[in-house]
């Protein structure tokens, strides 16, 4: 069971490219994968403890909203298995 799924969305892959450098320094998170839904909007996907996942989305935002816009941002600790049903088919939450 992952511990804690961190999802950031955004406007434009420059944009989510900084959130996502900044996420991955910032705290001791994995990089899962990202999905661009459309419409410009592109989203991330990390996991790592609770409190690394908050730590690398909050430096994510801080980021991105430097350069960009941020439409979503979500922690969502101990995310049960069925979660991946809903999820992009190359996000592997093994």
């Amino acid at each position: 069971m992952m511990q804690a799924l961190g999802i950031l969305e955004g406007k434009g892959f420059v944009t989510l490219f900084e959130a996502t450098d900044a996420m991955m320094k910032a705290a001791n998170v994995k990089f899962l994968g990202w999905d661009k839904p459309g419409s410009g909007i592109v989203t991330v996907y990390v996991t790592g403890d609770v409190a690394a996942v908050k730590a690398a989305t909050d430096a994510g935002v801080a980021a991105a909203n430097r350069i960009g816009e941020i439409s979503g941002v979500q922690v969502i600790p101990r995310p049960n298995a069925d979660i991946a049903k809903v999820l992009p088919a190359n996000i592997n939450l093994d």
